[in-house]
């Protein structure tokens, strides 16, 4: 089966249309929309199931031996795919064997970054999904100008792009994760109230040579989960943490984006109305029980220790941290029973922060989920991916639009 695809929304396409074909004569809007979904079904089927010959492919897809392969020689062209040389025995069936198909190990990359509050990250991921450069660079960035931010984040992209070009890859696209909601137009951060960003344009401020998009951490995270965890289910819910919480709704392989691209925000919803105030402006925030920065405080340490230290403490036996994932988890059940109860999803996975903090939440937290869901059961496990889902996600979402829809790099070199 074909995994489901992401179309990145967004001004700035990470595809381009296709050139018309060799022959001088435009395709007609049917037929150039056959080959553009021709096309992506044998990059899908070689990504999935590859190395495979023409007629394998040709075989699962339901198309002519003759129609693949000049598909087939369309994205070698285009250095989507390679011919790896005769297919491995047993594989080819009766007669002289087909020479194996393979994704390029080079050619076209995704590009993801991440602005954290207290670091920046960026990977280059090649289109088999393989990351293949990572730089990262701890820093404080609440309370700095989107501005300041950005430009230290170009400076990563481009010592991240130099080494990826050095192995025959160049960026299709860059996809940038932030912690907080993203406006329609796939660029401008709504709200980062852990980092004090509002309406943050981040267009103009990153690098203009890339096709861009910025999303929710939350959302990359959830579909990290979506196509790279094992046996994630169609529908679920993925909440992951850091200094603030977020979650992305995943229903039958699709993310839920709502009206405004605000969907998602478990961080901010209420647990205890009448709790402390919130930087979102409300009281008594999920965000303001669960939160990093929250349990820490809650444990007696200081707000701001670095990352690690609460797993560490509660591993080591620290009663007054455990204590503060007991009441953590019991908040993140209270608000999970409403989101539970809204979209019956088959599962929630938790990730981020909270995977490898799960040992200690877990109890708390399905108890109160158990109690507040009128019985039905709804499992809740940990995301193997932990704090690197937001990060791959972004970089697989642009690899992912190129398998979607490959066209545009194969028509740049037809």
């Amino acid at each position: 089966m074909t995994p489901a695809g992401h179309r990145i929304p967004g001004r700035n396409a990470l595809v381009h249309e296709a050139r018309p074909a060799s022959s001088g004569r435009a395709l007609p809007d049917t037929q150039r929309g056959m080959r553009r979904r021709n096309l992506a079904r044998v990059m899908h089927t070689v990504s999935a199931e590859g190395p495979l010959s023409r007629a394998a492919v040709a075989s699962r897809i339901g198309l002519t031996r003759a129609a693949v392969s000049t598909l087939v020689d369309e994205l070698v062209g285009a250095g989507l795919l390679r011919e790896l040389g005769p297919e491995r025995p047993g594989r080819a069936g009766r007669g002289r064997p087909g020479s194996a198909l393979a994704v390029s190990d080079r050619g076209p990359a995704g590009i993801g970054a991440e602005i954290g509050v207290d670091h920046l990250a960026v990977c280059v991921t090649d289109l088999r999904g393989e990351v293949r450069v990572r730089v990262e660079r701890h820093v404080a960035n609440r309370g700095r100008s989107p501005g300041a931010v950005a430009g230290e984040l170009t400076g990563l992209v481009r010592e991240a792009v130099a080494r990826s070009e050095g192995e025959g890859l160049r960026p299709a696209g860059l996809a940038v994760a932030v912690p907080g909601p993203v406006a329609p137009d796939g660029r401008t951060v709504v709200h980062a109230p852990n980092l004090g960003w509002r309406d943050a344009d981040l267009g103009p401020l990153l690098p203009g040579d890339l096709p861009l998009v910025v999303d929710n951490e939350a959302h990359f995270g959830g579909l990290a989960e979506l196509w790279l965890g094992t046996d994630t289910p169609r529908t679920f819910l993925h909440v992951s943490a850091g200094t603030g919480i977020g979650a992305a709704v995943v229903v039958d392989g699709h993310l839920l984006r709502g009206a405004r691209g605000l969907a998602g925000e478990l961080g901010h919803v209420p647990v205890r109305p009448d709790g402390p105030a919130c930087g979102c402006g409300g009281r008594g925030c999920l965000e303001q029980y669960a939160g990093e920065r929250a349990v820490l405080r809650a444990a007696g340490g200081e707000p701001d220790a670095r990352e690690g230290l609460l797993a560490e403490r509660a591993a080591a036996g620290d009663r007054a941290v455990r204590r503060a994932l007991e009441g953590a988890g019991e908040a993140l059940g209270i608000a999970l029973t409403g989101a539970v109860n809204l979209f019956d999803p088959e599962a929630v996975v938790l990730g981020g922060a909270l995977a490898a903090l799960a040992p200690w939440l877990l109890p708390s937290l399905r108890k109160e989920l158990d109690g507040r869901t009128a019985g039905r059961a709804c499992p809740v496990s940990v995301s193997r991916l932990g704090p690197r889902g937001p990060l791959l996600g972004a970089a697989h979402s642009v690899v992912r639009a190129l398998l979607d829809d490959p066209v545009g790099a194969a028509g740049r070199h037809a």
